[in-house]
């Protein structure tokens, strides 16, 4: 295989199975590429570090009318393979929206690199505007993207003191829908799967859980917290020595992602724990899997299609606008997904 610097389409397209047309499509937002070819296509173009030549501006053109989305790991533990299809949703949003603005959209993938090394990056480009996945970044981070001077908006992260655009998901929203759905079923002693990675999502939901508890008079036990890495082995390996030292468990838990909530069940499982007879669960993210699982994972919704459409919409604006914007902060709301793990045991029959 040839190296980053001499990557091509061709390459890419012999190690997803593809052909380089559909390649082309995936990475311009183009087509009508199923979902799960468009995931491996990005898959590919992570493991690889595979970042496109910027398209050439011919002389004639006054304009270039190409987006780019930033699809940005900076240590993968969250922005990995289980990720991809919750990615690819982003990209379909904003493809859509671009194509009907008369914009193409470019995905270029930056896999643990420096972020001034992704701001260089775009030096030159030509881009009219930016779209970055904010899930891993830092405050520094964004403020360093800001420094390009590029039209920019931020999603899957949401920072309330720094003058930039993001469009989010209303973590707050979520979490309540949970823990109050929790209390209807007659549960009060409610367990948190979360995780340390420094991610905005995951504290906003942290933040989230603690003041949703409050709100709904449920009691907040410290041992009811079960910290675990944010990959299925992390949160499967933490959630069996919790187990094997004799740590108790609550009676529902609500899981910081699906991806936990996998790993969580399954050391569950290993332990004769039944779900939901003994333990009930909900994660947030609804990965195909979810549906899939026995029993079916409950679990949040959030449309991650009309966080990519709004993220173009608020672009298109700013390129467009005669003078500077005030900054746009957008809350996506969520639905909670109700399926068969989330039962109170009461309500089963033995």
């Amino acid at each position: 295989m040839s190296d980053k610097n001499t990557l091509t389409m061709r390459d890419i397209a012999k190690a997803a199975g593809v052909s380089a047309a559909t390649v082309s499509l995936v990475l311009n937002g183009k087509g009508e590429i199923s979902g799960a070819t468009r995931a491996k296509v990005l898959d590919v173009v992570a493991d690889l570090n595979y970042v496109p030549r910027p398209a050439r501006i011919r002389a004639s053109d006054s304009t270039n009318d190409t987006l780019r989305f930033l699809k940005i790991a900076k240590h993968g533990h969250t922005v990995n393979r289980d990720h991809s299809h919750f990615i690819s949703d982003y990209i379909d949003g904003m493809s859509q929206e671009a194509t009907r603005r008369g914009y193409s959209l470019e995905v270029v993938s930056h896999e643990r690199e420096a972020i001034q090394d992704i701001v260089q990056s775009l030096a030159g480009t030509g881009i009219k505007g930016v779209v970055a996945l904010g899930t891993e970044l830092s405050e520094a981070d964004i403020r360093l993207l800001l420094t390009t001077g590029i039209p920019t908006v931020f999603i899957d992260t949401f920072h309330e003191l720094i003058d930039a655009n993001f469009v989010n998901m209303n973590n707050e929203d979520a979490v309540y829908k949970v823990l109050s759905h929790f209390k209807s079923q007659g549960f009060h002693d409610v367990g948190f799967v979360a995780s340390p990675v420094e991610t905005t999502n995951f504290g906003l939901r942290r933040q989230a859980f603690t003041k949703n508890m409050l709100r709904l008079d449920l009691p907040i036990r410290d041992d009811n917290t079960l910290w675990v890495e944010s990959t299925f082995d992390g949160a499967y390996e933490a959630t069996a020595q919790h187990l094997a030292a004799g740590g108790k468990l609550a009676q529902c838990y609500f899981c910081t992602n699906d991806v936990i909530a996998y790993g969580f069940i399954k050391a569950l499982r290993e332990h004769n724990i039944r779900i939901p007879l003994d333990v009930s669960i909900i994660g947030f993210d609804n990965l195909p899997m979810s549906v899939t699982m026995d029993p079916p994972l409950t679990t949040i919704e959030v449309s991650k299609r009309k966080i990519g459409y709004l993220a173009i919409t608020i672009l298109d604006d700013l390129i467009n606008a005669s003078e500077r914007q005030p900054s746009v902060k957008i809350l996506v709301g969520a639905e909670l997904v109700v399926r068969s793990s989330d039962k109170h045991a009461k309500r089963k029959k033995a």
